[in-house]
């Protein structure tokens, strides 16, 4: 009989989260009765460190606030992590603690399946782990990209329609208007987005945040997080369970 295999989830008040139904689900599909999904949700991220002592950890993914503050925490990174500067996946593999970065792989395929000929400019909404994967994965399409955070040079005071109408990508990446927040949004210039406009917001629960009704209330094309989710969570399962050596 194999040994059992654990997996889970650490973040900071993350009872919602999609990738236990979705690891549990794949692990009913698949029959393997020796896999568990396990939400760990940490006050402080030194708090990994007892997450470690579990025998059978295999790996488990990283969520916010923790993908840039769990690197201090590992041994490796993998070449996309390094450059993101951000990791949503660690793998444990004979002890050795490996970081990966698999929100880019999801973001990409997500970005590929809509992006049009004329979608070379964007504007990056809010400065986490998940942005830095979206920035990294703009500039691999050669797609110029501006941050817009509280802090940055351009912020939520100063963004005005012009600057949205002229960056025809717009991607939506804090957790603003996340349920149960579900009334919350962005304070942005809506006015700017057009019918030529791709938005996309990171969130999927709930499926059309506030923001997404805005956007698309003015005909731009809006996309959700889900795919992405469900993109990233599968390169996470391979990564655990087929880069054995």
């Amino acid at each position: 009989m194999d040994n059992n295999k654990k997996l889970g989830l650490i973040g900071k008040n993350i009872s919602y989260s999609f990738s236990k139904k979705f690891f549990e689900d794949k692990f009913q599909k698949l029959m393997l009765k020796n896999y568990s999904y396990e939400i760990f949700d940490l006050n402080e991220i030194d708090e990994v460190e007892n997450l470690f002592l579990i025998p059978d950890l295999l790996g488990f993914n990283v969520t916010i606030p923790y993908k840039e503050k769990i690197i201090n925490y590992l041994d490796e990174l993998s070449d996309e992590a390094k450059n993101i500067g951000a990791v949503n996946c660690v793998l444990i593999e004979n002890g050795k603690k490996i970081g990966y970065n698999t929100d880019a792989f999801g973001f990409e395929k997500t970005l590929l399946l809509h992006k049009k000929q004329h979608h070379n400019k964007a504007l990056i909404l809010g400065n986490g782990g998940a942005a830095k994967a979206i920035q990294y994965v703009l500039d691999k399409n050669n797609i110029s990209a501006k941050i817009v955070s509280r802090n940055t040079p351009l912020n939520f005071d100063n963004l005005d329609k012009d600057i949205v109408n002229q960056h025809k990508i717009i991607i939506q990446c804090t957790p603003v208007g996340t349920f149960p927040h579900i009334e919350d949004c962005l304070d942005f210039p809506f006015e700017g987005i057009s019918k030529g406009h791709l938005i996309i917001d990171l969130i999927y629960n709930p499926n059309y945040t506030k923001f997404i009704v805005n956007a698309s209330e003015k005909g731009a094309k809006t996309v959700n997080g889900y795919y992405m989710l469900e993109q990233q969570a599968e390169k996470a399962w391979e990564i655990w369970n087929f880069q054995k050596k």
